[in-house]
């Protein structure tokens, strides 16, 4: 048969040998994530893993999630490094909200053609947030979708799931009147809201290199978003946390509403919301022209978690705190509503 009239998948734009190529690159990487409990990893068709044996009555817990339009950012700055960590961040931080431990984690990402060098920083990224999560990172799908797919472009989705002991799950112990909600510092503007940021980079004529500090500001915007899975975990057995929202797609305002109990209502400390990173979100605020109330609609503000405690537990809490070398801020508290009430207002 003529080659020349041969149509093999190659020729048709996926290339089998390149996938080859990444399976082989990412195994090591996988093999510094592993858990004791993962039996079978990378290369199979599954992957398997046990339960852990400290847990006595297990629940399990899932999350999935994606980076969503920060990916276009990474995409102008030509620098794929911290989005697999970003990746990685939004599917176990929404586990941990429920007092979770992350202990396997998938991707998949989808490209019109693979790019090698591209493909493999992105691996890094994702190997580097399951390090740090302690989550193995057991498998995944590269997809080449050839001329059905923008040129040059991907995609990605993350897949996690944890333990928890039933007794130890968070969301049980309701909150009451007069409980606290602590922020704990964002390491910038996470994974959420770029689509704004993106149409003002487009409209004000942005430059991504334009310095803020010491950084440039395409620099500041790919600061790859926080995984607070070990703190969480720690500060759990010192202090009683009644429920943690996952500042994420929302914003701050948005994400506190969902975990809000009927008869309460949430006041939070205007003089408080934007204490963390004050400059980007300033900046932000005056380049969008947008009021505080829009701010904390879509952004995180510079509050990546928050958790809620009693107040008898403000001081225990405190000092755990200052000892992860977490920031923080006391930015509300909970308070008996009426029916018709706004459910979150700010003083």
């Amino acid at each position: 048969m003529s080659k020349k009239n041969k149509i093999s998948y190659k020729t048709s734009g996926v290339d089998i040998e390149k996938g080859d190529a990444l399976v082989e690159f990412i195994k090591p990487l996988a093999k510094k994530t592993s858990r004791p409990e993962v039996k079978e990893s990378i290369g199979g068709f599954s992957a398997i893993s046990s339960i852990p044996s400290k847990y006595k009555d297990p629940l399990i817990v899932s999350a999935t999630d994606g980076v969503g339009t920060k990916i276009e950012i990474a995409e102008l700055m030509n620098n794929h490094s911290t989005i697999g960590q970003d990746l990685v961040a939004m599917c176990v931080n929404d586990l941990i909200t429920c007092g979770a431990e992350p202990i396997f984690f998938l991707d998949y990402l989808v490209t019109e053609r693979i790019n090698i060098l591209k493909t493999k920083e992105i691996i890094k990224g994702i190997a580097k947030g399951c390090e740090i999560a302690n989550c193995s990172l057991i498998g995944g799908e590269t997809a080449e979708h050839p001329n059905a797919f923008p040129r040059e472009k991907y995609d990605l989705a993350g897949f996690c799931v944890g333990i928890v002991e039933k007794k130890n799950a968070l969301k049980t112990n309701i909150p009451k009147s007069g409980d606290l909600l602590i922020a704990l510092k964002s390491s910038g503007l996470h994974s959420n809201g770029f689509s704004l940021i993106r149409e003002l980079i487009k409209r004000k004529k942005i430059n991504l290199k334009s310095k803020m500090g010491k950084k440039s500001l395409g620099q500041i915007l790919l600061t790859p978003t926080k995984i607070y899975v070990k703190e969480i975990l720690e500060l759990q057995k010192k202090v009683n946390i009644k429920n943690i929202a996952h500042i994420t797609g929302g914003g701050l305002i948005g994400n506190l509403k969902r975990i809000i109990p009927s008869n309460l209502k949430i006041n939070l400390f205007g003089n408080s919301l934007f204490n963390f990173h004050k400059n980007l979100f300033l900046l932000l605020k005056k380049a969008a022209n947008l009021s505080d109330e829009e701010m904390l609609d879509t952004f995180n503000c510079g509050n990546g978690m928050v958790i809620v405690i009693s107040k008898n537990d403000l001081e225990k809490l405190k000092k755990s705190l200052a000892k992860l070398k977490l920031n923080f801020k006391i930015i509300g508290s909970y308070s008996s509503c009426k029916k018709g009430d706004a459910k979150v207002t700010i003083s």
